[in-house]
């Protein structure tokens, strides 16, 4: 019989190694992943670089240090870690016994005779052996709570600083527009003098004249709602900020500087520094304990207990003055009609598990589908940047040239508008141009996992 009871707890120790069993990170496939065009084996990568090293311009640099400081979902970020250290920190204590004062007294009488006082002042200890794993898995799964939240908080700051860089140089591109716009306007007006000139000497009509006056007045209604999107965005900019709606102070789109050569690092990098990737893996590292959790719930559970104390109460006799009372206990409890319910749980648990796995392998799918797209719009957007320069010079000679030849009556009116109207065009297409390959570069670098905190 011993011979059979030892052989059982044996298979049952051998049986609950599983639940033992620490989280290891799966082999993962990342050749190609930012696409064949920009596959590297470089290890150096932008997202290296700290935020305030990317981002230079010194008005940027100050409204970021605000938003990092005052944004409520910084803020709250900043909780949930504290919430998930307490947690963790519960988890950790979990190992330790358990004590409980539980003094409690009363007075009892019999058929009118003198009331008795009983009492006991006892201390109670509980302390689970975590034979089979339980308490260890829970200790794990709050570990990677509490990893997953800080990353959350790294995921919020790289994303705030996204999001306020981009809503900086959209008021940076507006600007330029509205200043191209205005000198349109301007020359517009400039145009429609002329041709009030030119009719009065005979040389052109009303109709022209009102055709170039009418184009001002449209150049005019668009500054009008350039300043209303200006408006917005820095109401939009100053709540992100934690802040009252304020102007904005600025610099130039044409000043900004980024790195020339983008560097991406290999895609295995991405693991490491991509907030999002990080937190799908430590999710799948809570799943994992969370099944050995579940597998160690099918195995017993071994309790000891204790009481200490001092009482007057021993049994029906009653004694003054109290003595000292002593008492110690073990239990083993073990599942027998519940099993079913545990092993379904498990189940759940493992299936839970694999949709956790999948979801930490498309996450880095998406990350590397998000390098390649701000790779392209970066290339694209560089590689107008010399055609468009011709295409400003072609267009600025032609609106010169037809309002000379305007002057000289060989040419209309309509000429000189559409010159103006296709210069207008183009120098808007420039500014846009510049403006995808700023944002472009700002998606990359949050892409690779930048903007972590400045050393």
């Amino acid at each position: 019989m011993k011979r059979y009871i030892l052989l059982i707890v044996m298979a049952a120790i051998v049986a609950s190694c599983g639940v033992y069993k620490p989280y290891s990170r799966q082999e993962i496939n990342t050749a190609g992943l930012y696409g064949a065009r920009y596959e590297t084996t470089d290890t150096t990568s932008i997202a290296d670089l700290r935020w305030d090293e990317f981002f230079r311009d010194p008005h940027l640099q100050k409204l970021i240090t605000q938003g990092l400081e005052s944004n409520t979902d910084m803020q709250a970020a900043q909780l949930r870690i504290e919430a998930a250290e307490a947690t963790l920190k519960a988890a950790r204590l979990a190992y330790l016994p358990s004590f409980n004062l539980t003094p409690n007294g009363g007075v009892s009488s019999f058929k009118s005779s003198a009331g008795s006082w009983t009492y006991s002042a006892p201390i109670s200890a509980s302390w689970q052996l975590d034979i089979f794993g339980g308490i260890t898995n829970a200790k794990r799964k709050a570990k990677a709570v509490y990893a997953e939240s800080q990353e959350y908080s790294q995921a919020v700051r790289t994303q705030l600083i996204s999001a306020i860089a981009n809503y900086y140089y959209t008021l940076l591109m507006l600007d330029s527009q509205r200043e191209v716009t205005r000198l349109t306007a301007e020359s517009l007006n400039q145009s429609a003098t002329t041709m009030r000139s030119m009719m009065d000497a005979g040389m052109s009509n009303r109709a022209a004249v009102s055709q170039m006056e009418a184009a001002a007045y449209d150049a005019l209604t668009s500054l009008m709602d350039i300043d209303k999107q200006i408006s917005d965005i820095e109401t939009s900019l100053s709540t992100l900020l934690g802040d009252t709606p304020h102007a904005i102070e600025r610099g130039t789109l044409q000043s900004q500087e980024f790195p020339e050569e983008i560097t991406t690092g290999v895609p295995l990098r991405l693991l490491a520094n991509r907030p999002d990737v990080r937190i799908a893996e430590f999710r799948l590292m809570q799943a994992h304990y969370a099944t050995a959790a579940a597998r160690s719930a099918l195995y017993p559970t071994i309790t000891l207990s204790g009481l200490a104390g001092w009482t007057n109460n021993a049994g029906a006799i009653i004694t003054n003055p109290g003595g000292l009372i002593l008492s110690a206990a073990a239990s083993l409890t073990a599942p027998i009609f519940n099993g079913g319910k545990l092993r379904a749980q498990l189940k759940v648990a493992k299936a839970q598990q694999e949709e956790t796995r999948l979801a930490f392998q498309q996450s880095i799918l998406n990350a590397g589908g998000e390098v390649n797209s701000a790779l392209t719009a970066i290339e694209t957007a560089r590689g107008k940047r010399s055609l468009r320069t011709m295409q400003i010079a072609a267009l600025e000679s032609a609106a010169e040239s037809t309002a000379l030849m305007m002057q000289y009556g060989s040419t209309t009116y309509l000429e000189v508008l559409t010159a103006q109207q296709n210069l207008l065009a183009g120098q808007i297409a420039q500014i846009n141009d510049r403006y995808e390959e700023i944002t472009g570069c700002i998606t990359l670098y949050s892409a690779l996992g930048g903007g972590r905190a400045t050393e």
